[in-house]
């Protein structure tokens, strides 16, 4: 199988795209609900298989599983300037896709935008609680201008390489991509506040990433490394995302599927956003005392394959960091809270498509982290919240 991978969403922070209003959104339905979740598929250039194909396999969770309570809000970019909002709903035994409203022309990559979005699916089906899952773009924490405005954007991606095996989202420009702080200000602006948001996008469980959305989500579900092509196992983990949310279950759903799928490489992480500040406080009193030591940066492990590294797990760097052996067992302690152990997986390596080889796990915190990187698209990280109130 066949595919790219990339995440700047920048999303980059998130590669994030939405249109002009056609028509109006219908009334809110009559059935009650306990969660609404978004599925948003912006344009993927070669990939609308890819998505179908996700849709697919949460049809047969919504089917195989009877979910009612839960409802499922489709955005699909048919093409760079053409998307559609449905609803796809268990009814009898069958599954019914139910247009909503229609999208044309130009792309916002503004909050305002992507806030308007969000308001009608809200309107169309309001619910105490909100969910997001997310497919396009991933490049962790890397902002647009971060990378275009710098000599990496002369270097290829991990989505640039033909015959990819990892998973490629969204369009291939800056004026596709949206940054993940333009994400959280979306959110933030429609007035909701996300019980997850599921990124299944390259590079998105970084703490960068999660501390910036900590206060428009509960908890961030992602992955610290390429995603391969197929995306996460919607017909596998759908019925951990809803009714009470069972994020071992996802986890380990995830990895199970990976760890005998025809390429057996997986990382997932669940970050509880509201440890996050405890973790920061924790990672200002070790960044105040200790400076890190550059000849260990080859002790480090590495998440990506790219040259300099660009991504690190979180919890080896600040093991390599930290000297005081109290102080570390405190992190360590507060990092299982952020992250728990039960709600991380990974099998024995990852795969990267720039080295288009895999490199063995033995360090795994779920997270990611940049601080100690080289590379020249990492001069933006001292601008990022995280840096902000982890460091002196």
């Amino acid at each position: 199988m066949k595919g790219k991978v990339r995440i700047l969403l920048v999303l980059l922070g998130v590669a994030l795209f939405s249109c002009s209003v056609e028509d109006d959104v219908p009334g809110p339905s009559s059935v009650e609900t306990e969660r609404t979740i978004f599925v948003y598929m912006p344009w993927s250039t070669n990939l609308l298989g890819a998505f179908r194909q996700n849709l697919e396999d949460l049809k047969t969770s919504i089917l195989e599983n009877r979910i009612r309570t839960d409802r499922f809000i489709v955005y699909l970019a048919q093409s760079q300037t053409q998307a559609e909002l449905f609803e796809v709903k268990y009814n009898q035994g069958q599954i019914d896709t139910l247009p909503i409203k229609s999208y044309q022309n130009p792309a916002f990559t503004t909050a305002e935008g992507i806030a308007g979005f969000i308001d009608d699916v809200v309107s169309y089906a309001p619910a105490p609680a909100y969910s997001m899952i997310i497919g396009c773009h991933g490049m962790g924490w890397i902002t647009v201008d971060s990378w275009w405005n710098t000599s990496a954007a002369r270097t290829p991606l991990h989505w640039d390489h033909e015959g990819s095996l990892t998973r490629y989202f969204g369009g291939s420009y800056p004026e596709c991509q949206t940054d993940v702080a333009t994400l959280a200000q979306a959110i933030g602006q429609a007035g909701v506040k996300m019980e997850y948001i599921l990124f299944d996008d390259c590079y998105m469980s970084s703490i960068e990433v999660a501390y910036e959305l900590k206060e428009v989500t509960d908890h961030l579900i992602a992955c610290p490394t390429e995603v391969m092509f197929y995306g996460f196992p919607y017909h596998v983990i759908g019925e951990h995302l809803t009714g009470k949310v069972d994020y071992e279950g996802i986890a380990e759903g995830f990895f199970q599927f990976y760890d005998h799928y025809t390429y057996p490489y997986g990382t997932i992480a669940v970050t509880v956003c509201s440890e996050l500040d405890n973790l920061a406080a924790v990672m200002y009193e070790i960044n105040e005392r200790f400076t890190f030591d550059a000849s260990l940066l080859g002790q480090v492990q590495r998440m990506d394959g790219y040259t300099p590294v660009i991504f690190f797990d979180y919890g080896d760097y600040v093991s390599h960091l930290c000297a005081d052996e109290a102080l570390l067992s405190r992190f360590e302690a507060q990092l299982e809270r952020t992250v728990p152990s039960s709600y991380k997986r990974h099998t024995e390596e990852y795969y990267t498509d720039n080295l288009k080889s895999s490199i063995p796990i033995r360090a795994f915190s779920g997270v990611t982290v940049s601080d100690p990187s080289t590379h020249s698209v990492t001069s933006a990280k001292t601008e990022t919240a995280w840096y902000k109130a982890t460091h002196p």
